[in-house]
């Protein structure tokens, strides 16, 4: 079960206590919200995209959409999300707990600096009724990320 290979990666941390499952679906931002009584802002999303080189997870303020342009003048290539047929082949995780930890080989991780207003976050933990309340220091450091980017734009 994916939910529990992420608590094993948190016990590293110490933080896989820290792992809140919920009675109700937190498949999507709304859901996430919802579940933890937050602002959807505050969920971090992971988004699942196709590379040369294999996937590129992107996590993402709930309340942010990823902007076609920064994208392709960073990475180089046009944003193109995993079809749902790939996604847990190649990220580990089924769509609904997509997350940034414990992730396949060939899959890179970057977070978003439109999660930085926050003091704290909330990534799935990979179940589509799982959550975990981190910095985005933490965010960073627990995912492995390869960089802060500026890759989306805000809902207006």
């Amino acid at each position: 079960m994916s939910i529990e290979k992420v608590k094993n990666y948190f016990k590293q941390f110490g933080k896989q206590n820290d792992v809140l499952e919920f009675q109700t679906s937190s498949a999507t931002v709304e859901l996430a919200a919802n579940a933890l009584n937050t602002d959807s802002s505050r969920i971090a999303k992971t988004l699942s995209f196709k590379s040369k080189n294999g996937v590129v997870l992107v996590v993402a303020a709930g309340d942010a959409r990823v902007d076609n342009k920064k994208f392709k003048s960073y990475f180089g290539f046009k944003a193109k999300m995993l079809k749902p047929d790939e996604v847990e082949q190649l990220t580990g995780f089924k769509i609904g707990g997509v997350c940034p930890f414990a992730v396949n080989d060939g899959v890179t991780v970057y977070t978003d600096i439109s999660l930085k207003r926050f003091s704290t976050v909330f990534p799935a933990c990979g179940s589509s009724n799982s959550a975990i309340e981190l910095t985005c220091d933490e965010l960073f450091l627990f995912s492995k990320s390869f960089g802060w980017i500026d890759v989306c734009s805000l809902y207006e």
